[in-house]
């Protein structure tokens, strides 16, 4: 240490030996505050710099002269392992906050279900009294139902406060006891088990009159916030259409009752709309718990227009609401209650499962609110991060607006303007015409002079998994889309720029980029751009790009999601891609009916895979026969489908007429698909894509690892032993980005790790449509050029250290690439060429 010290002594004395200016790196160095805040910055802007990066801080600034440059590569080192403990640590805080919580409520579940135990067993012992003395036991039954049933008609007068303030205290009375009580027999919710990484604990009824669903769950929000976010229903339950509060008074307690009229979606062409007639009371209890509990009033309550009211079936909402309880360390706890008889008379037969099954409700209400409100506050801790720089806001508004506007399309409301054209029986397929709609924003409008068109048509689909068509229909677009069309309807951006499709003939290359924007907690929707390249085939404009991008919504991607919906939908949108951008969205949805059998083995495996890319999930790989999936899979759902033209007055029977031809082509298309996708199909694997050569994702890894180290000398992996799914985990999660491209004219990739999707902000789906030139720089390219030859004849070649590009125009520096050629060992030939990108990081 005194050599140290002398050292330093004698550097800023400005007088020390060459011999003596050179620092042992191996030695603690100390910095001064200036040095550390200059250090600082650097890693606020990029906490991996690579060699130049560092060697370029040193140039710039003069007071990190006197530092090594390996020792400014360990103090970054130190700094970032110093981020990942003080964020574990953090992540290890929030854990135990969420498992304390959890414990509670686990505890007291315990003690309902104790509660309800006792209460079986005294109705078992008045049971067998009751057998003893039926006699006196009818009497005692008589007049205990008139003891029950008298006071609660009286309590039916709604007309004066009073009345309505007894009808709000039995409703609290009876949400309470479904929250906390016995009321209802919950059973948990197949497919979500509790535990520190699950949003909460999810139950649905048993045995009740009705569909109810109940969730409990910690969220870091605070009481009053929170049921402010879940009062406003439309912003989070995406079925519903209007809620509209007709009359608010105070309560004597300091609450407040508000009479409600809300109307919510069909999901469906082939069934009406509901809507609910309900009383609201808001209040705080003695422990400082807030409630909202709702329940429907009878009588007519029609809403604010009586004419638009006949389109929908009036349901019942039982006693129903939130439960919000303020936690000691912050945050709140939530017991979430719906419960509902929505009329299943009143559908086809074939969709009563729909309008009976307590997990579609759980899905799309009580799992849903609760997910909402934890999105909301994650977004306000900063903890979620969005693309292309939009605020969460902003996209959360997107999505609801596509949501909106497909659901209108389906349902067409005449008091939207929506009238109907046609019906064609032999297919079904509805064409509505909507003269008054137009798409205008606050700020944004865009006259349409004719007005729109929507084609719509509903179909039941037999053993086909809905989170695996919407997959299909997502990753392979060219498979049932038509370019054209999207051209056209990309047209309605651009004023007077309509054109009936044929008339500006347009190539399709085939190319979809996909490009995330932003997705929920739990990864059960995204939100995405797609971009869809296409060129012009008139000589006037030969080279004129005529890409069209969609803005797109995917949801119900996971097959074990009991209950959920599947969705896929999509508008498109500017280029420009402004926040008021006007929607005409299209898309399909996909609604599971439940099964007879039990929903138990109504799912299939999850590594169940389309194509080599959608096959790369880190996980033990497993061949499922045509066989085997038809056993364990063997349920029902409904198809729907909507598609909306603009169209001008002069255009209206043209359009209609490609309307009709298109949704039966899209139909065709579909059921193909669902054909070859379904378990008891002749294909159950769908990869049209693929060429013959390609090898599964195992095969792959186990390719590129040997070839690298049969040319190299050294192992890829250091990882021992490397046998059967090891080998591509760890490649999968290697610190350096992977990436492999074909032997063609045109290399593209068809692989790459984590780390090489994340240099690369792309997924593993649009990851086929990125070609080798577009990443490198000029350098890069000429340095790739310059060896190529010697990548051919050595087998391997290393490549200086550059810059390259994302797909998201960012530039990304790294230390060495490394490039060599990858064998297939049966064939003796060369299947492809792989890359490893060594310490990279963003610019």
């Amino acid at each position: 240490m005194a050599m140290v010290a002398q050292q330093h002594r004698e550097s800023s004395s400005g007088s020390i030996s060459k011999q003596n200016s050179s620092i042992d790196s191996g030695k603690y160095v100390r910095y001064t505050a200036e040095q550390v805040e200059a250090l600082e910055r650097v890693y606020t802007e990029c906490p991996k710099p690579s060699s130049l990066r560092r060697q370029q801080l040193i140039r710039e600034c003069p007071i990190l002269s006197n530092i090594e440059p390996k020792q400014i590569k360990v103090w970054f080192q130190n700094r970032r392992c110093r981020e990942k403990q003080r964020k574990e640590s953090s992540r290890l805080q929030t854990v135990n906050r969420k498992l304390t919580a959890m414990n509670k409520l686990l505890m007291e579940e315990n003690d309902r279900l104790q509660k309800q135990v006792s209460q079986l067993v005294c109705e078992n012992g008045y049971m067998r009294q009751q057998l003893q003395t039926a006699s006196a036991a009818t009497t005692t039954d008589a007049s205990c139902e008139s003891v029950v049933t008298t006071p609660r008609h009286s309590l039916r007068d709604a007309n004066n406060p009073a009345g309505l303030l007894s009808i709000a205290e039995e409703t609290l009375t009876e949400f309470l006891s479904k929250a906390t009580g016995t009321a209802v027999d919950w059973v948990q919710m197949p497919g979500m088990k509790p535990g520190p990484d699950s949003v909460g604990i999810f139950a649905i009824s048993h045995s009740c009159s009705g569909v109810a669903a109940r969730a409990c769950g910690l969220v870091s929000l605070e009481p009053t916030k929170i049921a402010e976010i879940l009062k406003d229903r439309p912003s989070w339950f995406r079925d519903c259409r209007s809620l509209e509060v007709f009359t608010m008074f105070p309560a004597g307690n300091g609450g407040t009752i508000e009479l409600v009229y809300t109307q919510i979606y069909a999901p469906t062409t082939l069934a009406p709309a509901r809507d609910f007639w309900t009383l609201r009371y808001t209040t705080t209890l003695e422990n400082g718990s807030l409630v909202v509990c709702e329940r429907s009033l009878s009588g007519t309550g029609a809403g604010p227009n009586a004419a638009a009211a006949s389109q929908f079936t009036r349901a019942e909402m039982l006693p129903s609401g939130y439960l919000i309880r303020p936690c000691d360390g912050g945050g709140s706890i939530i017991h979430i209650v719906d419960h509902l008889n929505l009329e299943a008379w009143s559908v086809p037969e074939v969709l009563r499962p729909l309008y009976e099954s307590s997990k579609v409700v759980a899905q799309k209400m009580t799992i849903a609110a609760l997910r909402y409100v934890r999105q909301i506050a994650q977004e306000t801790s900063g903890e979620v991060v969005y693309g292309l720089g939009r605020q969460p806001a902003v996209l959360r508004t997107f999505s609801q607006r596509l949501s909106r506007g497909f659901n209108d399309a389906i349902n067409g409301f005449n008091d939207d303007g929506w009238s109907l054209l046609s019906c064609d029986g032999a297919e079904d397929v509805i064409i509505a015409v909507n003269s008054t709609k137009s798409l205008s924003t606050s700020s944004n409008s865009l006259s349409v002079i004719g007005g729109i068109l929507c084609a719509k048509a509903s179909m039941l689909l037999q053993n086909v998994p809905p989170a695996v068509l919407v997959r299909f229909l997502r990753e392979h677009r060219s498979e049932w889309a038509d370019f054209n069309i999207d051209a056209y309807s990309a047209a309605s951006l651009k004023a007077g720029s309509y054109a009936y499709p044929g008339m500006r003939p347009t190539r399709f290359t085939g190319s979809q980029i996909i490009m995330p924007l932003g997705h929920t907690i739990e990864h059960e929707e995204m939100l995405e751009v797609i971009r869809l390249e296409g060129h012009s085939l008139g000589q006037e404009d030969a080279f004129m790009s005529r890409d069209i991008h969609l803005l797109q919504m995917c949801s119900g991607v996971d097959e074990n999601a009991i209950g959920a919906c599947s969705e896929l939908v999509f508008a498109p949108i500017d280029e420009m891609f402004p926040d008021d951008a006007p929607l005409l969205p299209s898309g399909f949805r996909i609604i599971p009916l439940e099964s007879k059998s039990g929903d138990a083995h109504d799912t299939l495996p999850t590594n169940r895979t389309l194509d080599l890319t959608s096959s790369l999930e880190v996980g033990p790989a497993s061949a499922t026969t045509a066989a085997d999936a038809s056993s364990c899979y063997n349920a029902r759902s409904v198809l729907t489908i909507a598609f909306q033209f603009p169209f001008e007055n002069n255009l209206q029977e043209n359009v209609a007429t490609m309307a009709r031809q298109y949704l039966r082509s899209v139909i065709s298309s579909v059921q193909r698909v669902a054909m070859a996708i379904s378990p008891s199909g002749v294909s159950p694997t769908v990869g049209p894509k693929l060429s013959p050569g390609s090898p599964e994702a195992l095969t792959l890894a186990h390719w590129i690892c040997q070839s690298y180290s049969y040319h190299m000398g050294a192992e890829l992996l250091r990882a021992d032993p490397l046998n059967g799914d090891t080998v591509l985990k760890n490649l999968w999660l290697h610190q350096d980005a992977i990436l492999c491209c074909s032997l063609k004219s045109l290399p593209v990739f068809i692989f790459a790790n984590q780390a090489g999707l994340d240099m690369l902000e792309t997924t593993l789906v649009a990851l086929q449509d990125v070609t080798l030139d577009k990443i490198f720089d000029d350098t890069g390219r000429k340095a790739l050029f310059a060896e190529f030859a010697k990548i051919m004849q050595q087998g391997f070649a290393y490549l200086p250290g550059g810059i390259c590009m994302s797909t998201m125009g960012r530039h990304v520096s790294y230390e060495q690439a490394i490039a060599w050629k990858v064998l297939a060992p049966d064939e003796n030939t060369v299947h492809c060429l792989a890359f490893t990108f060594v310490n990279w990081s963003f610019v």
